[in-house]
């Protein structure tokens, strides 16, 4: 504005022609969009020192976590205990996500987590996989601590089927082995049957070797999950996470999958957070989250009989008929 100015001037005073005013304002013009390039290059590079200093930091902090936590064996029970946990994320300004939460999740048994949308489920997931460390409050893993545990040896021991799946830019395929490295193409395809992607991966141009693109571009919502659900029966941990395992699905393919869910929660310490409540219906226990707190437990049968919350939820949900079954 200001080289603008002073060339108008110098025109009005005879100084400069309406040409050379016109050439410079050309000028100007084609200056714009380097300049704008070379302040976004700053811009990169300032957010990639950010990420690296973090990065950075997180690897050092895993580095002394690992030389503290290499005497500690990893149990086997698998029973998980929650004491009096409460956590906050970091930078947030509203309350707690989890406040006073104490739970019990037996070996071996499944066990449901419901609630409305911010209730603090899919946190308490983060805190198991310690993505997070409580504020107040332990979690234990067979009565040791896992912030005493190796991060990568405990995470060996669980199995997660998030509510938005990691795809990788690869082949169906390796995406689903990511479970278990070593497994052959076999039990791939056997984890695929199970979890009822192998229909729809059947049908791709290459089959099981067709490329899903970044972050499975190439895939719906539902296939993603499926794909998820392949990787997490292949890895064949006893602790299973399934965090709205089914929400992108169909029907028809909510029916299979949860087919597969019922049978590979045989015998394994499962934790499922879910929305639908016919997909928990069957949990051995069900733990109703509000606000961050536990406001009730009980069967599905017990906590409709109670009302409260879960009644509410399961009235919006099913007709009177399917309440009861």
């Amino acid at each position: 504005i200001l080289i603008t100015f002073l060339a108008a001037r110098q025109v009005i005073e005879g100084e400069l022609t309406l040409g050379m005013m016109m050439a410079i304002s050309y000028i100007l013009g084609q200056l714009n969009g380097p300049i704008n390039q070379l302040l976004g290059f700053f811009q990169s590079a300032q957010d990639a020192k950010l990420s690296l200093d973090r990065l950075s930091e997180i690897h050092g902090r895993q580095d002394e976590e690992q030389r503290d936590a290499t005497a500690v064996a990893v149990p086997e029970g698998h029973d998980v205990r929650i004491e009096d946990l409460s956590f906050q994320y970091p930078g947030a300004i509203d309350e707690h996500a989890l406040q006073d939460v104490s739970l019990t999740i037996p070996a071996g048994k499944v066990t449901a987590i419901v609630g409305q949308s911010g209730s603090g489920k899919t946190t308490l997931l983060k805190l198991l996989l310690r993505f997070y460390d409580p504020d107040q409050g332990k979690v234990t893993l067979d009565g040791i601590p896992l912030v005493d545990l190796p991060r990568d040896e405990f995470r060996k021991h669980m199995a997660l089927v998030p509510q938005d799946p990691v795809i990788f830019a690869d082949t169906a395929r390796e995406n689903i082995r990511f479970g278990r490295p070593d497994a052959s193409d076999a039990e791939v395809e056997e984890a695929a049957k199970a979890a009822a992607a192998h229909d729809f991966l059947s049908k791709l141009p290459d089959g099981y070797d067709s490329f899903v693109g970044e972050r499975g571009v190439m895939l719906s919502g539902g296939q993603k999950q499926r794909i998820a659900l392949a990787r997490a029966i292949l890895r064949d941990a006893p602790v299973l996470l399934l965090d709205e395992a089914t929400s992108a699905l169909d029907a028809e393919s909510e029916r299979a999958v949860q087919t597969a869910v019922d049978a590979l929660a045989q015998d394994r310490t499962t934790i499922i957070v879910a929305h639908r409540l016919a997909t928990v219906k069957k949990a051995d226990r069900i733990v109703v989250f509000d606000e961050g707190r536990i406001v009730a437990e009980g069967t599905h049968d017990s906590l409709v009989a109670e009302g409260g919350l879960y009644a509410r939820l399961a009235k919006l949900q099913f007709t009177d008929g399917e309440i009861a079954a």
